[in-house]
């Protein structure tokens, strides 16, 4: 299998795109955890390759991919290629119209997860917001999508647009089977983005691959909390507990794959999870002491998820019910977080944004979600048929 960044390295693309690149000053949008093939930052085996960037712009977590989540990040120089940097996790979200003035065609080289909360592929809506503006060209540069792109294991709720923030602007499900370069050409053509987009496909993937098995051994956390494709699987269903107050396992080695509390009684938790017959997932008594976040510093106990069937998974039909279980279990223990909205954000709560809709919170602990097919989104294929790279 061949990335996008490996193929525009190779200089392997359809002619036209040569030719429009061709002399043309380049900016970049990436950070140092999309990788090439064979394991190299991928703006600096395309440096080595002949290809001169003038301007890098950064993602949540900077251009390193090391700050923490929700970190605002500044502005910088880059160690490996000495271009400047501008950040589009910190005093803005967007590319300014004087350094989109310093640049012809940008490049967008992103790890997405395949989530709707995760913030990379909402900063590159706003990146072809700007770039329609400036006349910029954008150039995606795609990766196959890490939980896979069937789209019938596509999970909603599709987001109610009044939620929006840097965890969700339009309208789409939670788990949404489409690469980075699909959601690209998704936007374009239903936002109405007047921007020349190319997006270079990422040759050899199939809507069936993901990179759970062999694909684990070389696998580079997208964000500094997922450390594996198991991860990357659970985090769907599991990052909607970051929305009421236990601990969803950051700063432990086992981030997203953990519910805890102090209020929570494990064996009980871990007993319910099963009788609950969760297709793909098996819960185990497990506690820890979180370093950040909800109940810094105390012990909680809960449970570690491990993922039997990845194909018969559906991770957000999992969280949503691992927290009404514990609405069950521990009545009245459960509640939801406030948080302080960021400049331009809807004032929903954490988990109205996450999960999509108002009053998410009672209706989840009531159990309005629980049911088999109450996630289910079937008019999703049809609305991005057109949109489809790979079969």
């Amino acid at each position: 299998m061949l990335l996008g960044i490996d193929r525009i390295i190779a200089r392997d693309l359809p002619a036209e795109l040569t030719t429009r690149l061709t002399g043309q000053r380049l900016g970049m949008l990436t950070n140092d955890l999309a990788l090439t093939s064979d394991l190299r930052r991928g703006r600096e085996s395309l440096a080595e390759a002949g290809w001169t960037l003038d301007l890098l712009f950064g993602p949540e977590h900077g251009l390193s991919g090391r700050a923490r989540e929700g970190e605002l990040v500044g502005d910088d120089i880059d160690p490996v290629t000495g271009v400047p940097v501008r950040s589009l996790y910190g005093d803005q979200v967007r590319p300014s119209a004087d350094d989109l003035g310093r640049i012809d065609v940008l490049l967008v080289d992103l790890p997405d997860v395949g989530a709707r909360f995760y913030t990379y592929i909402w900063t590159l809506s706003h990146v072809l917001e700007a770039c329609a503006d400036a006349g910029v060209a954008v150039v995606v540069l795609d990766r196959p999508n890490p939980i896979g792109g069937r789209l019938d294991q596509a999970e909603g709720p599709m987001l109610d647009e009044n939620a929006r923030s840097l965890v969700g602007r339009w309208a789409m499900p939670i788990r949404h089977g489409l690469t980075i370069g699909e959601l690209a050409r998704h936007w374009v053509r239903t936002r109405g983005i007047d921007v020349e987009l190319h997006v270079v496909e990422a040759a050899g993937w199939n809507r069936a691959r993901s990179a759970l098995g062999r694909q684990e051994l070389t696998w580079m956390p997208p964000s500094p909390n997922l450390p594996s494709a198991a991860t990357a699987l659970l985090y769907p269903g599991t990052c909607l507990a970051e929305g009421v107050n236990v601990s969803e396992g950051r700063s432990t080695a086992v981030p997203f794959r953990v519910i805890a509390a102090p209020f929570i009684d494990g064996e009980a938790y871990a007993k319910a999870i099963t009788a609950a017959d969760l297709p793909g997932l098996a819960a185990v008594p497990y506690g820890f002491t979180p370093l950040v976040r909800d109940h810094a510093g105390e012990a909680c106990e809960g449970v570690i998820l491990h993922v039997t069937d990845p194909d018969a998974l559906r991770p957000v039909r999992t969280g949503v019910r691992l927290l009404s279980l514990l609405a069950e279990l521990h009545p009245g223990a459960l509640e939801e977080r406030s948080l302080v909205p960021m400049p331009g954000e809807s004032d929903w709560s954490p988990l109205e944004k996450l999960f999509g809709l108002k009053n998410a919170f009672a209706q989840i602990v009531a159990g309005e979600w629980d049911a088999p097919d109450a996630l289910a989104v079937p008019e999703w294929s049809d609305a991005v048929a057109s949109d489809l790279l790979y079969r």
